[in-house]
C-alpha cells in the first residue's frame, strides 16, 4: 500500500470513529458507496481526488484531514517532488497536500499539475479558493465566466460553486491553491 493511502485509510477510519457513524451512515452523508468507502478504509483502493472531496463534503471535514500525517516539526522545508500526489481524471491533475489543513491556521495549501488538454471540474466545497499560476496557462470557469491566468496571475473566489480547471495548451501548468477556512 502506497503512504499516501495508508495515510487516508488511517484518517478516514479514525474520524468515522470517533463520531460512532457507520460506513452506511458515511456512504448516506457522502453519496459515495458502502462498498467504496471500506475499501478506501481498509487501504485497498486509492481514491480520487473528486471522491475525497465528496466525502470531505458530508463530513464537513478539510479536504487535507484525510492527508494529515503525524505531528511535523515548526520548521518545515518540502520538495513538492517529493510528495505523492492524489491523481484523478486518469492521471491528468495531480494534487500534491504542501501544508494540510491546521484548524488554529485556518488553511491549507495544494499543488497541481494539469496536464495539456485537460480539464478538471472542481465540485463545489466550503472555503475561498486562491488560485496562483507558477507556470502555463490556466483557464478557470467559475459559474460559467471564464479567466486565462498566466504565470505569476493569481486570482481568489468563493468554492461554493463548481469550478472548472482548463488547460487548453500543449504545456503543463502547475498552480497552487490556498484553501481559507473562515468561521
Amino acid at each position: 500500500m502506497e503512504i499516501i493511502q495508508e495515510v487516508i485509510a488511517n484518517n478516514l477510519g479514525k474520524m468515522r470513529k470517533k463520531r460512532g457513524l457507520s460506513l452506511d451512515s458515511v456512504a448516506e452523508l457522502t453519496g459515495v458507496s458502502k462498498a467504496m468507502l471500506a475499501q478506501i478504509e481498509n487501504g485497498k483502493s486509492n481514491p480520487t481526488v473528486t471522491t475525497l472531496w465528496k466525502i470531505a463534503n458530508g463530513l464537513q471535514v478539510s479536504f487535507s484531514a484525510f492527508l494529515k500525517e503525524t505531528d511535523k516539526p515548526q520548521i518545515e522545508k518540502i520538495n513538492i517532488n517529493h510528495l505523492n500526489p492524489l491523481i484523478d481524471d486518469d492521471g491528468n491533475y495531480l494534487v500534491y497536500s504542501v501544508f494540510p489543513f491546521h484548524p488554529e491556521k485556518k488553511f491549507e495549501i495544494f499543488t497541481v499539475d494539469l496536464k495539456p488538454g485537460v480539464s478538471h471540474i472542481s465540485e463545489k466545497h466550503i472555503g475561498e479558493e486562491y488560485v496562483l499560476i507558477q507556470r502555463g496557462i490556466l483557464t478557470l470557469d467559475v459559474q460559467g465566466e471564464k479567466f486565462e491566468l498566466n504565470t505569476d496571475e493569481t486570482i481568489k473566489f468563493n468554492a461554493n460553486t463548481e469550478h472548472i480547471y482548463i488547460n487548453s495548451s500543449d504545456e503543463l501548468v502547475r498552480f497552487y491553491i490556498i484553501i481559507f477556512y473562515s468561521d
